[in-house]
């Protein structure tokens, strides 16, 4: 399980359509623009939903604006105004043929709202819908394009609404906040879909929801620290899931690292959280000082939730401390990371840091078979096959969903030949997630070396031996071990060994192992049969005399080398 702690000062050392709005309304401009549906819209607002609605007075073109429609597919529900007017827009018919549309293809919510207009007129086309009908068939409109709007205000009307009426005795005030009511009850507001087996996230979550649900008056940061693959982000999101409703303004900003790496990275990540926090609204800005200032306005007199996922700079974590002043007393800031030492002293006592944990055995084997076998334990025939790989992954949840979709369905015989492989060459997938932290470092070249000498010869090694050892070759290993292990490449356990997770060790002996492909480029050997290669191509002595000059890249290899030559020569004899 995760442990929760105070920070200490010692660790300074073709997809769908993302869903952007809660609610998009619909309504004839005309009739309720500048009173009942300003009024819902701001309700909607208040109340923390991320609302569309089209600013534009003007009648439109002739068919509906392609940004609406881009704005309906990216909303979670809608809510159709229906006043006596309505059905006399063509403009509005369109948009309700596309939002049911979008209803049948997707989770799409519609609730209609009978504002000015009897629902059995707009079931049966009499009354007002009939007479607007009337006038479209008078402007010789396409017949089929008629029958479509005339199917469409069936269908809605065949749906739970809401009638001022009926639900409020025409109090259109009391009728506002029930229909605001009913949204935030059918949308049940979980803006994140969570992995289909969340194995362990209840335990893990429970501490970070205990956090933010304190009721302190501060505005709280937590740092959720670990691993790649380790499960921050879900953690993170299953939280913002439970908990953004507390609050009366929220936004999850994912991949800080990677958007803030693009040209004019921080300014996106700034218009992308104006847009969550001024409920959904376009935000033009222009350079980062003017993001500033207007993050600064919009967040002063709200309490905010904001989550920032995958930070990795200090500058990143400066700027968070900066406006830490602005955010509304009661608003909560988490950041997930794979640096927890990104925080400097000062900034120790206002912070504190969750380190997630890896997956127990139970766990482990849970998850792995939930993918491999579509239940929640291995099948007959398969069970000691599925121990070794949840032992490989030692509880990574990431390469326990990898693997086990990966191994589905397949045979007994490739399940073994896949074990083997890893071994020796690792998930690629894995891989490419885990070298995040590795190429991070690729400003301090002498760490990462540093990572590849441990990973290759060191882990298990006592911390005093191995910092003597690469002392000796010219690395400044105590600063250096700080760095990996800040950056969850590398733990210190209980008796002072240098340990890794077993994923991020075939990580760093895979980059070894792509390295030596390259001419020149073989610099540590750790398997047998490349140490075996190199002593077919050269003898001892040459490599020995070659390579001993107390560079740390080449005393292990002369070393390992030397005791193949003898080992070799004895079992040939």
């Amino acid at each position: 399980m995760a442990r929760f702690r105070h920070q200490e000062a010692s660790s300074s050392t073709s997809s769908p359509s993302p869903c952007c709005y809660d609610v998009f309304l619909s309504f004839r401009g005309k009739d309720t623009r500048k009173n009942f549906t300003d009024h819902l819209y701001t309700a909607c607002v208040e109340k923390g939903f991320n609302t569309f609605r089209d600013d534009e007075e003007l009648e439109r073109g002739a068919d509906i604006k392609p940004e609406l429609k881009k704005a309906i597919q990216q909303s979670r529900s809608s809510v159709i105004v229906f006043s006596k007017d309505y059905s006399s827009s063509r403009w509005c018919l369109d948009e309700l043929v596309f939002i049911l549309e979008q209803k049948r293809i997707s989770e799409h919510v519609v609730l209609p709202v009978f504002y000015d207009v009897d629902p059995s007129h707009v079931r049966n086309q009499t009354g007002c819908v009939a007479e607007a009908f009337a006038r479209h068939e008078e402007n010789q409109l396409s017949k089929n394009k008629v029958k479509q709007w005339r199917a469409a205000l069936r269908e809605v009307a065949d749906l739970s609404g809401m009638v001022l009426q009926n639900d409020a005795d025409g109090y259109e005030s009391r009728f506002i906040m029930q229909i605001v009511k009913v949204i935030d009850n059918k949308l049940s507001r979980t803006p994140f879909a969570i992995a289909p087996y969340p194995i362990g996230i209840d335990s893990r979550v429970e501490n970070i929801n205990s956090w933010l649900q304190d009721g302190s008056a501060d505005v709280g940061i937590l740092l959720i620290n670990g691993v790649g693959g380790i499960g921050k982000t879900t953690l993170a999101k299953f939280a913002y899931n439970v908990n953004f409703r507390r609050f009366e303004r929220s936004c999850f900003l994912e991949d800080v690292r990677e958007v803030s790496n693009q040209p004019n990275g921080l300014v996106h990540l700034q218009i992308q959280f104006l847009h969550h926090i001024m409920s959904g609204r376009e935000v033009k800005i222009h350079s980062v000082s003017e993001g500033i200032k207007r993050i600064r306005d919009a967040i002063i007199s709200k309490t905010v939730l904001l989550v920032l996922d995958d930070v990795d700079h200090m500058d990143q974590i400066d700027a968070i401390f900066f406006m830490q002043d602005w955010f509304c007393p009661g608003s909560k800031i988490i950041i997930t990371t794979r640096c927890a030492g990104l925080l400097r002293g000062h900034q120790v006592a206002k912070s504190k840091v969750y380190d997630v944990e890896t997956l127990d055995v139970d766990e482990s084997l849970q998850l792995f078979s939930w993918h491999a076998f579509g239940q929640d334990r291995p099948i007959e025939g398969y069970i000691s096959l599925s121990k070794r790989v949840e032992d490989r992954c030692g509880g990574l949840p990431l390469a326990l969903q990898v693997l086990g979709s990966s191994l589905s369905g397949r045979r007994i015989d490739v399940w073994e030949s896949t074990l083997e492989k890893l071994k020796t060459i690792p998930d690629n997938e894995i891989i490419k997630k885990l070298r995040i932290s590795y190429d991070a470092l690729q400003d301090n070249p002498d760490d990462q070396n540093l990572f590849l000498h441990i990973a290759c010869f060191f882990v298990g090694q006592g911390k005093d031996y191995v910092v003597r050892i690469l002392d000796g070759c010219n690395f400044f290993t105590i600063v250096g071990i700080e760095n990996l292990v800040n950056r969850c490449l590398v733990t210190i356990d209980d008796e002072d060994n240098v340990k890794m997770h077993q994923m991020i060790w075939d990580m760093g002996r895979e980059i070894v192992r792509l390295e030596s492909k390259s001419p020149g480029k073989r610099s540590r050997l750790w398997r047998d049969k490349d140490s075996f290669d190199v002593l077919k191509e050269k003898s001892v002595r040459k490599i020995f005399l070659s390579g001993w000059d107390f560079s740390c890249t080449c005393i292990y290899p002369c070393w390992l080398l030397i005791q193949l030559f003898f080992f070799s020569g004895y079992r040939n004899n």
